[in-house]
């Protein structure tokens, strides 16, 4: 059989990551999966020091050749995500995305991966939350904070209901003023744009104001 050439090899570890960002729909997402996957790289010591697209390609590689120690490393990352849940230090829906993003890669990669296996250790995600809306004072207190963007994030959140994660989409153009009889009383605010997620909200002139400065 004859070897592959370097170039042959080349152009095949080149499809792993094009064929990856080819499979995301918009920027926002494709910036967030990779920073997902960067993750886990840095956790699992691939190629350190290079760059991100040399990663995807010499993991998708290291995958191919080798389908225990591809499982052995996923499972070892979201063990070590699956503790960070249970300290509370981020939520079962941020160790989902981790999981969509490396699905997404592995499949678009050819490597075979028992998902079925890996999502079955994981744990549910609450389909509501426990927290609350935050009271007047505690708002106030807030507000307080020496730096000034502090007081443009407490009043979108508070006045548009979303939650944190949704900043990661965010842009200016998905924030349009409304106005009537020549001045602002509310604005849109469409988030997570161009996602399955995407909803409208609405946001105080207040808060639109303190976005604008």
């Amino acid at each position: 059989m004859q070897k592959q050439t370097r170039l042959e090899k080349d152009e095949s570890l080149t499809n792993a990551y094009s064929l990856f960002v080819y499979a995301i729909r918009t920027q926002i997402t494709r910036d967030y999966y990779l920073r997902r996957l960067r993750t886990f790289f840095d956790f699992i010591k691939i190629l350190p020091n290079a760059k991100i697209e040399r990663r995807r390609n010499h993991f998708a590689a290291l995958a191919i050749k080798d389908h225990d120690w591809t499982f052995s490393k996923i499972i070892g990352f979201l063990q070590y995500q699956k503790d960070r849940v249970e300290r509370e230090e981020i939520t079962a829906a941020t160790l989902y995305n981790f999981v969509k993003a490396l699905k997404l890669f592995c499949e678009m990669s050819d490597v075979p991966v028992s998902w079925k296996k890996i999502t079955r250790g994981l744990p549910k995600v609450r389909s509501f939350a426990n927290d609350r809306a935050p009271t007047i004072e505690e708002i106030r207190k807030m507000t307080e904070y020496p730096d000034r963007r502090m007081k443009s994030i407490v009043f979108t959140m508070a006045s548009s209901g979303i939650r944190l994660g949704a900043w990661d989409y965010l842009r200016r153009k998905d924030i349009e003023p409304i106005t009537k009889d020549g001045r602002i009383v509310a604005a849109k605010v469409t988030v997570y744009a161009g996602e399955e997620d995407e909803y409208i909200s609405f946001i105080t002139p207040e808060s639109f104001y303190e976005l604008e400065r």
